[in-house]
Order: structure tokens, then C-alpha cells, then sequence
């Protein structure tokens, strides 16, 4: 194997694995994004839960 297929060789492994870390870091921001709209959620039901307890104790209150 002479010098320029090495050269050629360690190249081609290099352009392949900027491929892979390419890919790999567009779906790291996928998974990021879709941690972002699952915190949202989580935030949404939890203000909910808060108001859907607040209204019971209240109720509970008025009962008494």
C-alpha cells in the first residue's frame, strides 16, 4: 500500500466520521426539542393539578 491510498484511506475515514457525528448532533437537538415540548407539558399539567387542588380545598373550606 503506498502512501497515497493511506493518505486517501485516512481521509475517507475522517469525511465518515464527520458524517456520523453530523447525524448524531442533528438527532441530539430532535431528542432536545422533544425534551423541551415534554417539560412544557409536564409544566401545563402540574399549573393544572395545582388549580384542580387549590378549587377541592377551597370547596372542602366553604363545605365546613
Amino acid at each position: 500500500m503506498g502512501l497515497t491510498e493511506k493518505i486517501w484511506d485516512a481521509l475517507s475515514a475522517m469525511v465518515k466520521l464527520e458524517d456520523k457525528v453530523s447525524r448524531q448532533a442533528e438527532a441530539m437537538k430532535v431528542q432536545q426539542q422533544k425534551i423541551e415540548d415534554l417539560t412544557g407539558r409536564v409544566i401545563r399539567l402540574e399549573a393544572q393539578l395545582d388549580l384542580l387542588v387549590g378549587a377541592s380545598i377551597g370547596r372542602r373550606l366553604k363545605d365546613t
